[in-house]
């Protein structure tokens, strides 16, 4: 049957050909050699950087946790083997024609299903203290229920005990966007509550194998991403008879149910483990100071990071702007159901990689909201990535590859950010950069590696990022942790192979991995300010 359903739904994949499990070797001390000064202001120490004094003023906490994130699709490849079934994605990026840029795949991917091991190595040879990646839903469920795959769960057991006999931390994401395919066809995945208890099994058996081992734990990544994602193309999965506009309300309801009967599943089994949500977007600047832009700012704050985090840092509930939007069509929240979804978050673990400002739309927001024809309905508010015109029109900060239009490096906002977090939703734990990084430009053009590796946007923007972090810090913000994203250049979803994240450059017709500059970088800002 596991076949079959390949067959029906996928059709042919690709193969890697490395399929078995590669030992390590050893990382040549050549390439721990940091590169020569770069031609920007230089960050304290270290053969990039010479001639600056460290700022005293500044530290990292010793038990602040830092290293680098993946996820299961976009690096692992293998994606048939040892009893996987397929996802979403699977589906997506072979029959949706041109929904990924040059009809890339995870096929192959970075084959870390079987370099696993080498991965491990390159980062702990750097001193490196954690390790991020996700769990692919359907390894452990090929059927996303029902029948669990032993030889899944094998794969995992290795992947966390080879994480800590290198010394690195491993910190699991339970759900980064790879759903299991079958449950998108059954009950139309996310916008069914029939995922609540099928996601709190999966969980189960994830807490029930490795919570003795794994102490950092994320139930799923960006929630306001993969909602938004719906409706799916058309034509693909089982139709549904949710309108398309409600489609990404109902993702988000039946996540917070999800996340929060996990959280307690968890918590019951090893109480002294850290679970909370993954959540994104970046910092909200008001274009001007006018009262309209101020309400546009706050409107786009309950639409984002407050769907998610008012839920479940602050009362169990949306905020008020988003819910009176949604209460037409959603179910309210029963007090058991909030009840169990307030508190369930051990940290706030937010991926903030950059910052826009944000005003009211022509309309003004009255009549925005009085129109739901206006393409800002219903949140009603707009943004940009410039400032206004009578303050010059300029970038917010320096433009990341034009495959992510979205991200400027705008690490002088970082930390008004943090304080913004710690201020508005108070969480217990502290706070977790969980992912952060920059496309460098026009990097996948290059064809030289000596260039490849050279990324200095990218290392701008981790050494500026890091110094913005400990400013926060500095300043009373409970900041615990930081997972820079990428650990290699990966599949970065729509955009396939064309956009690079990834503080390794990987070849990936030999599979060879290179350090860049940027790698040195941030792990630079950690010799420097982290306490011993």
């Amino acid at each position: 049957m596991h076949t079959d359903v390949w067959n029906v739904f996928v059709g042919p994949v690709s193969v890697a050909e490395v399929n078995t499990t590669v030992a390590p070797t050893p990382v040549p001390s050549s390439e721990l050699v940091p590169p020569p000064p770069l031609y920007f202001a230089p960050f304290p120490r270290g053969q990039q950087v010479p001639l600056q004094t460290k700022n005293e003023s500044w530290s990292f906490p010793r038990d602040f946790w830092w290293g680098f994130a993946s996820a299961a699709y976009q690096v692992e490849g293998a994606v048939k083997d040892e009893g996987r079934g397929p996802s979403i994605w699977d589906v997506l990026t072979h029959r949706a024609t041109n929904f990924v840029v040059n009809n890339d795949t995870g096929d192959i991917a970075n084959n870390q299903y079987y370099l696993y091991k080498q991965d491990i190595a390159r980062i702990a040879a750097a001193g490196t203290k954690a390790y991020s990646f996700s769990i692919s839903w359907s390894r452990i469920f090929p059927f996303g229920s029902g029948a669990v795959n032993e030889a899944g769960l094998r794969h995992y057991d290795d992947l966390i005990q080879t994480c800590h006999d290198y010394g690195v931390e491993p910190i699991v994401t339970l759900y980064h966007w790879d759903l299991p395919m079958i449950l998108q066809n059954s009950y139309g995945g996310w916008l069914s509550d029939k995922i609540v208890p099928d996601f709190t099994e999966y969980a189960r058996i994830a807490f029930s194998r490795w919570g003795g081992k794994v102490r950092t734990w994320f139930t799923m990544n960006e929630p306001l991403v993969f909602c938004g994602t719906y409706p799916l193309p058309n034509g693909y999965f089982k139709n549904t008879s949710i309108p398309t506009w409600q489609q990404k309300y109902f993702c988000g309801h039946n996540v917070l149910l999800s996340h929060a009967s996990a959280y307690h599943v968890g918590k019951a089994l090893y109480p002294n483990i850290s679970i909370s949500i993954k959540t994104n977007g970046g910092y909200k600047v008001p274009l001007t100071n006018s009262s309209a832009d101020a309400e546009a700012v706050q409107r786009a704050w309950d639409f984002n990071e407050g769907w998610f985090a008012n839920p479940l840092f602050i009362n169990g509930d949306y905020p008020q702007s988003y819910k009176d939007y949604v209460s037409a069509f959603l179910p309210d929240f029963t007090p058991e159901q909030s009840a169990l979804i307030n508190d369930s978050c051990d940290i706030f673990a937010h991926d903030a990689y950059t910052s826009s400002f944000y005003f009211a739309p022509d309309a003004g927001i009255d009549g925005c909201l009085a129109n739901s024809s206006n393409p800002l309905y219903p949140g009603c508010f707009n943004s940009s990535n410039t400032y206004a015109t009578d303050a010059g029109g300029w970038n917010i900060g320096p433009a990341a590859d034009p495959g992510a239009p979205w991200l400027h490096k705008a690490t002088d906002w970082v930390p008004t950010f943090l304080h913004y977090i710690q201020d508005t939703w108070k969480p217990r734990g502290g706070i977790a950069v969980s992912e952060f990084g920059m496309a460098e430009p026009f990097e996948s053009l290059k064809t030289i590696r000596a260039d490849i590796l050279s990324d200095p946007v990218r290392s701008s923007y981790y050494r500026d990022y890091m110094q913005a972090i400990l400013i926060a810090i500095s300043e009373g913000v409970n900041v615990v942790g930081s997972l820079a994203w990428s650990i290699v250049d990966n599949l970065e979803w729509n955009q396939g192979y064309s956009v690079k994240f990834g503080v390794q450059y990987v070849n990936l017709t030999t599979q060879e991995r290179y350090f860049k500059a940027s790698f040195f970088e941030y792990i630079n800002a950690f010799k420097t300010y982290q306490e011993q």
